[in-house]
């Protein structure tokens, strides 16, 4: 069952994280979001049980999730920035 909040809780957290983000190449499409938001939660659970903030198989919540998702989207745009302006001759 921790799965399914997990997909569900990534979800909407890649919701709102491309809603909050006005960055130039977001991932687009359902799918997309999808893995954007439940890598973000999976990112965010690592990151808290790392620093201390939750216990061994506790995952992280909306918050935590929308935060990890940010940071995969800012990792996307880092990892797949194109230029906008092509060199014509």
């Amino acid at each position: 069952m921790g799965f399914i909040w997990t997909i569900i809780i990534g979800l909407v957290a890649g919701l709102i994280a491309r809603w909050i983000s006005s960055a130039p190449n977001e991932p687009s499409g359902f799918i997309m979001t999808a893995l954007l938001g439940v890598v973000g939660a999976v990112v965010a659970t690592w990151l808290g049980q790392f620093i201390g903030w939750y216990r061994p198989g506790e995952g992280a919540g909306l918050i935590g999730a929308v935060v990890g998702a940010l940071i995969v989207l800012f990792l996307w745009n880092m990892l797949f920035a194109r230029r906008s302006t092509t060199d014509r001759l």
